[in-house]
């Protein structure tokens, strides 16, 4: 069973109508078990219209670029680990019962080649580039996870400029998972709190997700008292 907390008071009127949800899943992170796999697939069945896993599979190559990986070996870890999550999901969702398993997973190759992903990919891009504000949002919720992860804990410009594509390539997700399906109210969904994306839901950066689009935070029952005793500033990268 799971407990679902709105990230804003937007997200919660979006939720009203449970058209779809997208819950993402990180490849490098042990929570997403099969079994885990299992249950959000049976959750999402039932509490939503419609459902799809996110899996941003290739592009945590950047990540591990950002970490002082070798292109090609970053390329290769990224693709090695993406396959195995593939793997998990399919052997989720034909436990779950799921019709049309393969249609339900978005990835990074299907993504790209999705020309709203595209639209909105290039407006994070764009605003990137053009605004201090929204640059140092991003390039801070990068340096929160790259710091977790080097030795001395201390990004430098070089890798924070690596490692924000991770973050910039998952930001149209997040802004409009329901445009990209074709749903007009979708909610994205992870097991964290999100710093950037609080500010994000609550408006309070130059690019708002789009109507119909919130954030969901899903965690299950036992363990959200643990939980509301943490906060990340960024989840779906960890």
């Amino acid at each position: 069973m799971y407990e679902t907390e709105p990230l804003s008071a937007e997200c919660a009127r979006a939720l009203r109508r449970p058209e779809h949800v997208c819950i993402g899943v990180s490849p490098f992170n042990s929570y997403f078990s099969t079994a885990r796999l299992t249950s959000l697939a049976r959750w999402a069945s039932t509490a939503f219209a419609g459902f799809h896993f996110f899996v941003p599979d290739e592009i945590t190559a950047y990540t591990f670029e950002a970490l002082g990986y070798p292109a090609g070996r970053a390329r290769q870890k990224a693709h090695r680990q993406s396959k195995y999550t593939h793997n998990k999901i399919r052997t989720a969702l034909s436990s779950a019962g799921v019709p049309d398993a393969a249609d339900r997973v978005l990835s990074m190759v299907r993504l790209n080649a999705d020309a709203r992903y595209q639209e909105l990919f290039d407006q994070a891009a764009g605003l990137f580039e053009d605004s201090a504000q929204f640059r140092e949002a991003c390039l801070d919720a990068t340096r929160w996870v790259l710091e977790h992860k080097l030795p001395d804990g201390d990004a430098t410009p070089e890798q924070l400029r690596s490692g924000v594509r991770y973050f910039l390539a998952e930001l149209p997700m997040f802004a409009g998972s329901g445009y990209i399906v074709g749903a007009s109210h979708s909610m994205f969904a992870y097991h964290q709190r999100v710093r950037f994306l609080e500010r994000f839901f609550n408006r309070e950066l130059e690019w708002a997700p789009r109507p119909g689009q919130g954030f969901l935070i899903v965690r299950p029952a036992d363990e959200q008292a643990t939980a509301e005793r943490s906060f990340t500033s960024l989840g779906t990268a960890r």
